[in-house]
């Protein structure tokens, strides 16, 4: 009786696990539900009551309009974000990962403080850096071009590789280093023949967010950039703001091209996230 009654319990258990699990699931995807549908429905279809949950007469005109305007070329910024995005990611990556094996397995003096300071440096918002950087472009002569959204996107993206890769290089045995070692590697080549083969899911995350910080930047390329045809994506969302309010139908619509990148990369990437993140998470 009491087997029967612990079986029965972690059923139970299970039960209520799965339901709390679908109702989280429910609330985290309903507003990306909701940016969708609005982006079907008419402008009065958006406000009216009661709400309608699903779109009575789906159109495509938010669409239409939004890939046939004039005063903003969305094909044109998508290619700035792709440009502005692996470059980012490429940078970050070739810097990060290096140093992030550098401080896991050498001993250097300081190396707490630098661990230390790249945390900080996670922790401080955007805006912090926006008057230092702007100065700095513009003594260095890169203010209005690509190359000031890319490094600014850097000095996210780089501390963030750089904790994952450590957490999956401090992870890794030492022995591995000395057996390579043995067999004729030096450091450098145990680096590329040894390490990162078997750290491959925390590169995976490396480059997938790195690609991400890039993409998802509005701020550092308004400031930055003031020429609208380099403007990435992002910053399309003020094309819909007119002088009377928010056409809420383009901004859903212009929303939904504007995150579809994001959620493909996650969709076709997610077996390596997924694990690259709980096995960093586990190693650190």
């Amino acid at each position: 009786m009491t087997i029967r009654t612990a079986l029965f319990t972690q059923k139970r258990m299970k039960q209520l696990q799965t339901a709390v699990a679908v109702i989280c699931f429910l609330f985290m995807i309903f507003p990306l539900y909701w940016l969708f549908s609005s982006s079907l429905k008419t402008e009065a279809s958006v406000f009216a009551r009661p709400p309608e949950i699903f779109p009575l007469r789906p159109t495509l005109e938010a669409y239409i309009t939004q890939l046939n305007q004039v005063t903003f070329d969305i094909l044109g910024s998508f290619k700035n974000s792709l440009l502005i995005s692996f470059c980012t990611m490429v940078i970050s990556v070739c810097l990060a990962v290096p140093a992030a094996y550098g401080l896991a397995r050498f001993r250097l003096k300081g190396k707490n403080l630098i661990v230390f300071l790249f945390l900080v440096s996670q922790m401080l918002p955007q805006i912090f850096t926006l008057i230092p950087n702007f100065i700095i472009f513009k003594k260095i002569g890169i203010y209005n071009t690509y190359w000031a959204p890319i490094l600014s996107n850097c000095t996210l993206a780089i501390p963030f590789s750089l904790m994952m890769m450590r957490a999956f290089f401090v992870g890794i045995p030492t022995e591995i280093d000395e057996a390579a070692r043995i067999d004729g590697c030096n450091a450098f080549q145990s680096f590329i023949r040894v390490m990162l083969p078997m750290s491959a899911n925390g590169l995976a995350v490396t480059f997938v967010f790195s690609f991400l910080f890039g993409y998802q930047d509005m701020m550092y390329s308004l400031t930055y950039v003031t020429d609208s045809a380099m403007w990435p994506v992002t910053t399309g969302i003020y094309n819909v703001v007119g002088r009377y309010g928010v056409e809420w139908c383009r901004a859903m619509a212009f929303g939904c091209m504007a995150v579809l990148p994001v959620i493909l990369i996650f969709v076709f990437m997610q077996k390596y996230i997924v694990q690259g993140l709980t096995a960093g998470a586990v190693k650190g």
